[in-house]
């Protein structure tokens, strides 16, 4: 399916899956009917199911928009706490549209309890509280975390009942635009249809850069926080300079307080020098980042707290910020006080889905999620910009319900694809009338 196609679909007012394989513009056709919403005054939540994948869109993890947080089910203590919460009525009694970014990572649990909250404030009974949901993913990457012995068809969204009773409507992009007529969109495509032979890989073992400009240093993905965190610190070390080190603080019940580092990815001790690549950790728009936005020490308050430059310039001072577990009182169970930064010359596979990289070392020879593979080398636009430091079996591996719902979804993509123009642009304009929201002359 044509981006132009999806577009129309979308803003039909139909509940879409929007898919396809990376570097087809997923996110490009997300953030072109963001504009038309929001150019229509029609209101609309932008979220994604991991911080990283929420600064693509500009928008909030699915987990804080809801207020589901870390759980996975709600019992109906939950919801009647979460009904008191005047913020969260606000935010979803006004929104017509959800948009949830990143789908493949969100457990079907966490969706379902979505569903529930949304029926709650909306008084609505049907699929999430009769709301436009719009979700965007591909589930050849990255699975959602669940437990030791959780099979894929208790983790993927698509196996919930829910996904059907919501009748969404898969749109899959067909036209590359990140490996367009490079080896590297062969290699994804073989991967993607488990047809991986002799002739790729040589070209992965052979892969290395030799030529980009020497402006852009390479980002390094590992599989493991271990891997990660060794480079970091030897990074750090590197740099001249004082080192300061910013301890957090806690309190409440220990196993509690654990649940929210696993859950912050703030470290209980932060390192850093002058010159230290950082990405912050939590959404804090309103001081001008958001969780994952990437940046440089480059100077200390006399206060001592980090001044960060982002990469598009913008400088923040960066104070600590608190994290907290609350009953359903609102009471706090345990909170969690850090500075909101982690060190960034390395990131993990999982934290760079979404990304789109210059230049890459990737080691997957500890791999040991299926997907991984593919996220990590989707990341790039071409297969010289790649050197792998290493692979094994499990990196060329592909989840096999994955594949057989992939070729699902683009077969009802086809059948999609033949809803009529004219059915699709009356049926947007009675939505966006339906949703407050103002037509304009020209789409």
């Amino acid at each position: 399916m044509t981006q132009e196609k999806a577009l129309e679909i979308l803003k039909s007012g139909r509940n879409v899956f929007l898919t396809g394989s990376a570097g087809t513009g997923k996110t490009y056709v997300l953030n072109k009917f963001i504009e038309h919403l929001r150019d229509c005054k029609v209101k609309v939540a932008v979220t994604a199911s991991t911080g990283i994948a929420a600064t693509h869109i500009s928008g909030k993890t699915i987990h804080s928009w809801a207020g589901i947080g870390i759980k996975q089910e709600l019992t109906q203590r939950d919801l009647s706490g979460l009904q008191r919460k005047e913020y969260l009525k606000k935010a979803i009694e006004k929104a017509k549209v959800l948009i949830i970014d990143e789908i493949s990572m969100l457990h079907r649990k966490q969706l379902e309890a979505v569903d529930q909250v949304l029926c709650m404030f909306k008084g609505n009974k049907n699929p999430f509280g009769g709301m436009q949901v719009v979700l965007c993913g591909d589930f050849f990457q990255l699975p959602p975390i669940g437990t030791e012995n959780e099979m894929s068809r208790d983790k993927f969204c698509f196996m919930s009942t829910l996904w059907g009773e919501a009748d969404f409507h898969p749109c899959y992009l067909t036209e590359q635009y990140r490996q367009n007529q490079d080896p590297l969109a062969d290699i994804l495509d073989a991967l993607r249809n488990n047809t991986i032979g002799q002739h790729e890989l040589k070209m992965l073992e052979a892969a290395s850069y030799t030529q980009f400009d020497e402006k852009i240093t390479p980002t390094r993905l590992y599989t493991h926080n271990l891997d990660v965190d060794a480079l970091n610190e030897a990074e750090l070390d590197k740099l001249p300079g004082r080192k300061r080190n910013f301890r957090a603080t806690s309190s409440g019940e220990q196993a509690l307080i654990e649940t929210l580092k696993r859950s912050v990815l703030a470290y209980d001790k932060l390192p850093l020098k002058e010159g230290a690549k950082v990405m912050f950790v939590k959404n804090s728009p309103e001081k001008g980042y958001i969780n994952g936005s990437l940046g440089e020490v480059f100077d200390f308050e006399s206060t001592g707290f980090p001044k960060v430059k982002l990469l598009d310039g913008t400088i923040i001072t960066a104070t600590p910020e608190k994290w907290t577990i609350d009953d359903e009182q609102g009471n706090e169970l345990a909170w969690y006080n850090q500075i909101p930064l982690r060190l960034a010359w390395a990131i993990t596979v999982h934290k760079s889905q979404g990304m789109t990289l210059d230049a890459a070392e990737v080691d997957l020879s500890a791999t040991f999620e299926k997907g991984q593979g593919y996220v990590a080398l989707s990341r790039l636009r071409k297969l010289d910009s790649l050197k792998l430091l290493g692979f094994n079996q499990r990196a060329l591996q592909i989840d096999g319900l994955a594949q057989k719902a992939d070729k699902r979804f683009q077969e009802l993509s086809l059948q999609n694809e033949l809803i009529s123009s004219d059915i699709l642009d009356k049926d947007r304009k009675a939505f966006i009338k339906a949703s407050g929201g103002r037509s304009l002359k020209k789409l």
